[in-house]
């Protein structure tokens, strides 16, 4: 049977102030009143109904999701204690669905991307399920065909056709966030993908490669599945690493007992994970400012402006490229050519003025 699981950690410090140690910003009403992780659910919905979405987010967030996605049964959230890295949320699906049905096949997912046209996600979506369930040794991955030449994303080098298989490739290698000039030399080439981080693979596929590449997470997580009231004793003792390191990365260089297959998923997909990148999903007003809230501006443009205070109101006069960010009790102001440094900031922030600002 077909299952999503959707990967919902990760705290969000990019977009401090909006996105908090009790609220990350996959769960923030950003896109017209909906989170990321909803938008993300509804995704899902078009490939398999809600009982087969799971979603892993941190222990203190489980909460939140079930209110946002009441569709969702219970124990379908899986609450990390503490967070462990990618590759531990991915095994430790892997190894629950494995024990409730063991030819589960499962789309590995992310919430904190906008993706449009829906419907083309949807469609490769399939072309990954059908892929991974006729060839039980591929990890499938999904490579978003590039439009520019990215700095802040990661590259997967698309190899050969795989034969019989319209539409998928073989993976000569997976490569880390490039300077500009790589960048556009991958752009040029039309041999790169950039790497979505999503991928489609049988729950005892994936699961054999923990066991011969990570014996001891496997354990871990195997233990897990099989006694979930162990939870707060053993997932704090797992190798925190990512799912690419540990997984994706050893196999497509031939270790492990799989191999990968890229599949190209042609769609506007936008990471939302700072300012500048939330500035593309805000609707522009008259001056070209991404405006969220209510704001009122004269002489500004280029600014990316968010009101979370619903008693209060931004004024701006004649500045341009800023951020601007106002919530009850913090307010945020910061060039947009720096916003990356925000995360900088909440280091200070909670060492200066301590975690209720945090």
């Amino acid at each position: 049977m077909r299952y999503v699981v959707i990967m919902a950690g990760g705290s969000g410090t990019r977009l401090w102030p909006l996105s908090r140690q009790g609220t990350p910003k996959q769960l923030l009403p950003l896109i017209g009143g909906r989170s990321l992780l909803r938008l993300a659910f509804e995704r899902s919905l078009a490939s398999v109904p809600a009982e087969q979405i799971v979603v892993v987010t941190g222990a203190a967030y489980a909460d939140q999701v079930a209110v946002q996605l009441p569709e969702l049964p219970a124990e379908n959230i899986l609450g990390e204690p503490v967070g462990r890295d990618s590759l531990n949320a991915v095994a430790w699906a892997a190894a629950v669905l494995a024990r409730r049905d063991p030819e589960a096949v499962i789309a590995q997912v992310t919430a904190d991307h906008m993706i449009e046209p829906v419907a083309e996600f949807v469609a490769t979506l399939g072309q990954a399920f059908t892929l991974a369930e006729a060839d039980p040794s591929a990890l499938v991955t999904l490579g978003v065909v590039p439009t520019s030449p990215h700095t802040g994303y990661g590259y997967l080098h698309r190899g050969d056709p795989m034969p019989g298989r319209p539409g998928a490739y073989a993976v000569r290698e997976f490569a880390e966030k490039p300077p500009r000039e790589v960048a556009e030399a991958y752009l040029a080439s039309g041999e790169y993908w950039w790497n979505a981080g999503m991928f489609v693979w049988r729950a005892a596929t994936v699961l054999e490669q923990v066991r011969l590449l990570l014996p001891a997470t496997y354990e871990g997580v195997t233990a897990l599945a099989a006694e979930p009231g162990r939870l707060d004793e053993i997932f704090p003792t797992l190798f925190k690493t990512s799912v690419d390191y540990a997984i994706m990365e050893p196999v497509s260089h031939g270790r492990g007992s799989a191999h990968v297959v890229a599949v190209g998923l042609a769609v506007e997909w936008k990471d939302v994970g700072g300012y500048a990148s939330l500035a593309g999903v805000l609707a522009p007003d008259d001056a070209g400012n991404a405006v969220s809230g209510a704001v009122v501006s004269l002489d500004a443009t280029g600014n990316v402006v968010v009101n979370a205070d619903p008693t209060g109101l931004i004024g701006l006069v004649g500045v341009n490229d800023l951020v601007v960010v106002r919530t009850a009790n913090v307010t945020l102001v910061v060039p947009l050519e720096q916003a990356e440094r925000v995360k900088e900031l909440v280091a200070e922030v909670a060492a200066q003025a301590g975690p209720r600002f945090a």
